[in-house]
C-alpha cells in the first residue's frame, strides 16, 4: 500500500466543523499518513499584531522578522495543536514537529530573480528516516514546514515541504516502513481544495512547480 503525504491548506484550518471532519478522514486511513499543514490567513493577523506589514516581491510575501515570528507561532503553535488535538480526538496517534526539529527538513535561501524574499527556504535534505519511524509506529506525523536554514529558521511553501518529504520516505536508504513488503512510493495529496469537504482518498502527482511559485501565496500555505 501507499504512503500518503497530505498537504491541507491554511485558510480552512480555523473551522472547527472543518478539522474534525478533517481529522476524523485522516484518522481512517492505512497505512497512516504523513500531514504537512499551512497556516493561512492567520499568518497575516499575528504579523500585524506584531507591528509587521506585508510585504510582497513578484507577488510573493516577504518573509522578515516580524513575518518569520508569525509563521513559527501559528504553524509551530496554534495550527499544529489544533490538528494534532482533533486528530487524537478521532482516534488516532499524532505528533506535532516541525521541519527544525531534530533538523528534519534542511533548506537554502531562496534566491529570487526579483528581489530578497528574506527568510524563505527551499528544502536540500529531508531526514526520512524519522518520519518513517513514527508510520512503523502507527503515528501520523503532523509536519509544520518551519525548517532549518543557514542563518536559524526559515518559512517554506507547504507543497514544497510535502513534496521533500514524499521523495525522502520513499528513499532507498531510508528507516523500513510500517510494511516491510509495500514497494509503492509515497505520494502527495492535496487534501483540501478550496470551498470543498475534506478529501485525502485521491492520489495526485506532487506538483511540478509549488504555489510560492507563481500565485503569490505565503511560503506555508
Amino acid at each position: 500500500m501507499t504512503t500518503l503525504v497530505l498537504k491541507v491548506g491554511g485558510n480552512e484550518l480555523d473551522d472547527p466543523a472543518f478539522v474534525a471532519a478533517f481529522a476524523a478522514a485522516v484518522a481512517l486511513l492505512r497505512p497512516v499518513p504523513v500531514l504537512v499543514h499551512g497556516g493561512g490567513k492567520e499568518i497575516g493577523i499575528i504579523q500585524k499584531a506584531l507591528g509587521g506589514e506585508p510585504r510582497f516581491v513578484a507577488g510573493l510575501r516577504v518573509t522578515d522578522a516580524e513575518a518569520l515570528q508569525a509563521a513559527e507561532m501559528v504553524l509551530c503553535g496554534s495550527v499544529s495543536t489544533r490538528l494534532v488535538a482533533a486528530l487524537q480526538a478521532a482516534g488516532a496517534e499524532a505528533q506535532g514537529l516541525s521541519g527544525v526539529d531534530r533538523g528534519l527538513i534542511r533548506v537554502e535561501q531562496w534566491q529570487h530573480p526579483d528581489g530578497d524574499l528574506g527568510r524563505v527556504g527551499r528544502p536540500i535534505a529531508v531526514r526520512g528516516a524519522l518520519l518513517r519511524n513514527l508510520l512503523a509506529e502507527g503515528v501520523v506525523p503532523v509536519v509544520a514546514p518551519i525548517s532549518l536554514g543557514p542563518e536559524g529558521s526559515y518559512n517554506v511553501n507547504a507543497d514544497e515541504a510535502a513534496g521533500a518529504i514524499a521523495a525522502a520516505i520513499a528513499a532507498a536508504d531510508a528507516a523500513p516502513a510500517a510494511h516491510d513488503d509495500d514497494e509503492a512510493e509515497p505520494e502527495v495529496v492535496p487534501a483540501v481544495e478550496a470551498d470543498s469537504e475534506p478529501a485525502v482518498e485521491t492520489p495526485a502527482e506532487p506538483p511540478a512547480e509549488t504555489a510560492a511559485q507563481g500565485d503569490g501565496t505565503d511560503p506555508a500555505d
